[in-house]
C-alpha cells in the first residue's frame, strides 16, 4: 500500500492483486490514521486490484464513512472489472464517487473541497 499526501487530499494506492480479508484490516487502519490526523480528503486507487471480497467492501465503506464525518471528500479510481461488477451488484456504485483514472479522481476531488468552501 502506497500512501502520497499532496496538498488538499492523500492518495492510498493498494498494490495489491486482492482486496480480502487478509489486505482489508490494514487499509482500515491506515483510513483510521489519516482520519486520525484530520486527513479528510482521499483518493483510493484501486488500479492494481483484480479481486475484492465482501471485506474489501467493508474496508471502502470505512473509508468512505470516515471521510464523510470529517466532512472531506472520498472518491474510487481504477476499478478492475472484477471488482466494478462487486461494487455494482452490491449498489455501492450509489453510495462511491467512482471515476476510471486517478487523474480523473483527482479532478473530482479537487471540485469536492471547491464546492465545499464556498
Amino acid at each position: 500500500m502506497l500512501t502520497e499526501e499532496k496538498e488538499r487530499y492523500t492518495i492510498l494506492k493498494l498494490q495489491e492483486e486482492k482486496l480480502d480479508s487478509i489486505v482489508a484490516p490494514d487499509v482500515k487502519a491506515q483510513v483510521v490514521l489519516l482520519n486520525k490526523n484530520n486527513q479528510a480528503n482521499l483518493i483510493i486507487d484501486l488500479s492494481e486490484v483484480k479481486y475484492c471480497d465482501s471485506s474489501g467492501l467493508s474496508a471502502l465503506l470505512v473509508a468512505n464513512r470516515g471521510t464523510r464525518d470529517l466532512d472531506g471528500a472520498f472518491v474510487l479510481c481504477g476499478l478492475q472489472p472484477m471488482v466494478e461488477k462487486l461494487v455494482s451488484i452490491s449498489q455501492l456504485d450509489k453510495v462511491f464517487n467512482i471515476t476510471p483514472t486517478l487523474s480523473e479522481a483527482e479532478d473530482m476531488i479537487m471540485m469536492e473541497i471547491i464546492e465545499k468552501e464556498l
